[in-house]
């Protein structure tokens, strides 16, 4: 007999398996679920974040949701809301007040953001120094952001006294004539800037921690090289640290459109002199609070959300052009 009578027809499945291959069953329903032990992870898990979730869903979700349905209305906050559909939109749009109050805030953004960015990261930068007293500069670069910003308003209105203030006073030293900063359109809105910049030292220690993530021997081969610090900074510090100023930049530009404490308090809630520090959020709850115009209060902070999204979502497509993620890049 030869081996070809000993041959078989040609290997089927069945001959597949006795051969040795086994084909797997398709999963079930049931397998493809979570078993009880993962169920079991999975309440304990939510259990655990149930603040959390209840959190937001109460104090930002509903929020948020109910501010968007009261936009729509006339409410004063004493009786039942009256729809008066898209009218508080065509009256924002109209105002000359909220012109007035959008003005000021990006007079403020403009400027506050790009010089807070940079007294931080200069600061981040002093206080990265290998000193033996360095975490003394820490901790006195850190604490004027630790003081409330009611108290730094009380504060800067003493400074800026025209009559007794510190700051005429060393004008007068210098030959300088009394300056009233806060009776001043532009100048009440200068002084706002400046106090704000009092709080770097949030966003410096934010800084810090990103200068601290760079690898030194990144620093060590550009020495050896020949670059001098200022090329360091340009082609090393200031790519790898491009995340942290992405962050920075995002979180300035949200608070910059929410600027009110400061501005409140040292104009005594009037935005005066000439609205010159009526800011968007100020005039937001003078109409909710002194007008008891909620649905056209609800209807600005509508038109807020949506623009401070929409400058997110700008700042978040620009930076692909000067954000690095990639260590070795830099």
């Amino acid at each position: 007999m030869s081996v070809t009578d000993t041959v078989g027809p040609p290997a089927g499945p069945a001959s597949a398996v006795s051969a040795g291959v086994q084909t797997a069953a398709p999963p079930t329903r049931r397998s493809r679920g979570l078993n009880a032990g993962q169920r079991r992870k999975l309440r304990t898990g939510l259990l655990f974040i149930s603040p959390w979730i209840i959190g937001v869903l109460v104090f930002i979700i509903y929020p948020v949701v109910y501010s968007i349905a009261l936009s729509f209305t006339r409410y004063s906050g004493m009786e039942a809301p009256t729809w008066v559909g898209i009218q508080n939109y065509v009256t924002a749009f109209t105002d000359p007040l909220v012109g007035k109050a959008a003005s000021n805030t990006l007079f403020y953004a403009i400027i506050a953001v790009p010089l807070g960015l940079i007294i931080s990261l200069v600061l981040a930068i002093a206080m990265n120094q290998n000193v033996r007293e360095v975490a003394w500069y820490r901790t006195i670069f850190y604490a004027p952001s630790l003081i409330p910003a009611f108290a730094m308003s009380f504060i800067f209105i003493v400074f800026l006294n025209p009559q007794f203030g510190v700051f005429n006073r060393v004008l007068n030293l210098f030959g300088g004539a009394n300056v009233n900063l806060l009776g001043d359109p532009t100048g009440v809105k200068i002084a706002i800037i400046l106090m704000a910049q009092l709080g770097a030292g949030n966003a410096a220690l934010i800084f810090l921690a990103g200068l601290r993530n760079i690898p030194k021997t990144i620093y060590e081969a550009a020495r050896v090289d020949g670059a001098s610090p200022l090329r360091q900074f340009f082609s090393i510090t200031f790519p790898l640290l491009s995340p942290v100023l992405l962050f920075n930049l995002i979180t300035g530009i949200s608070g910059s459109l929410q600027v009110f404490t400061e501005a409140f308090i040292v104009t005594n809630g009037t935005g005066d002199p000439d609205n010159g520090a009526l800011f968007y959020m100020m005039y937001l709850y003078k109409n909710a609070f002194g007008f008891a115009e909620l649905g056209y209060a609800s209807a600005l902070a509508v038109i807020l959300f949506l623009v401070g999204l929409a400058l997110a979502l700008l700042v978040y497509w620009l930076s692909r052009r000067f954000v690095n993620y990639d260590v070795e890049a830099g």
